[in-house]
């Protein structure tokens, strides 16, 4: 299984940094996990945009999920349209998204996608992956997700606060991608998300094997992150940089 990050940068994109998004691949599966604005340009440059076998959402924070939208257009007004592309997404984000396309039911974009409502505690097939979905600790429904190919786990923490389901989500995970959206000295009286250190706590707690980081705000100094993950971790930590890719 491997993962490419497409973006990674927390609540808005900067230059280079795109919204959070990453493509999952496993033998011919190609899942387009999360869609930040700037995702889907930068998912061009991995893989044909056709190839793209589902898409799956965690939320409908414009930074997770707009980009939808480009993928829409892209794929319903061109010659040949493509048809029934899975659409994985919390109901919420579903409602959102097809509301902005189609003021009523059965449009285009119910024509684009096929509208598969997921919640925490589904668990599915996609190609040659497993998935798993799972609750989180945010303001809006969100799904965490935990990828199997039979033989490595990849767990995705999508946004969220101290108190997820972690031993469900990313216990023994060859690859946990965490959110860590503060540093230490943060100040914020908005608990739906992770400080770095937090991130590297929970890591340490259910036994991943390794930690990327995620998730970072562009105002942030994101080597300092990775330095107070790594302090509660005790061992070395990634950062998801746009463009890179990596064996789980």
């Amino acid at each position: 299984m491997q993962v490419t990050v497409l973006g990674s940068s927390g609540s808005y994109p900067a230059p280079g940094r795109p919204g959070s998004g990453f493509l999952i691949e496993q033998a011919a599966t190609r899942v387009w996990c999360d869609a930040g604005p700037g995702t889907f340009g930068a998912l061009g440059l991995h893989i044909p945009l056709d190839d793209v076998t589902a898409v799956v959402i965690s939320h409908r924070h414009v930074d997770h999920c707009i980009d939808v939208l480009a993928a829409f257009h892209a794929w319903a007004y061109r010659p040949e349209p493509r048809h029934g592309v899975p659409l994985l997404a919390p109901q919420s984000v579903i409602d959102a998204l097809s509301g902005f396309v189609d003021p009523g039911s059965g449009g285009p974009f119910a024509h684009v996608f096929d509208l598969r409502p997921v919640e925490g505690g589904e668990r599915l097939v996609l190609g040659d992956l497993d998935v798993e979905f799972f609750e989180t600790d945010h303001s809006v429904p969100t799904v965490a997700s935990r990828w199997t190919d039979g033989s490595r786990t990849l767990a995705y923490s999508a946004d969220t606060g101290p108190r997820g389901d972690w031993p469900q989500v990313a216990t023994d995970a060859d690859l946990f991608l965490c959110e860590a959206t503060y540093q230490a000295d943060t100040e914020t009286d908005y608990p739906h998300h992770l400080r770095a250190a937090e991130a590297g706590r929970i890591a340490r707690a259910v036994g991943a094997r390794a930690l990327m980081l995620t998730h970072v705000p562009p105002d942030l100094d994101p080597l300092r992150s990775v330095e107070e993950a790594e302090t509660t971790f005790g061992r070395e930590v990634a950062l998801a940089v746009p463009g890179t890719r990596h064996r789980v």
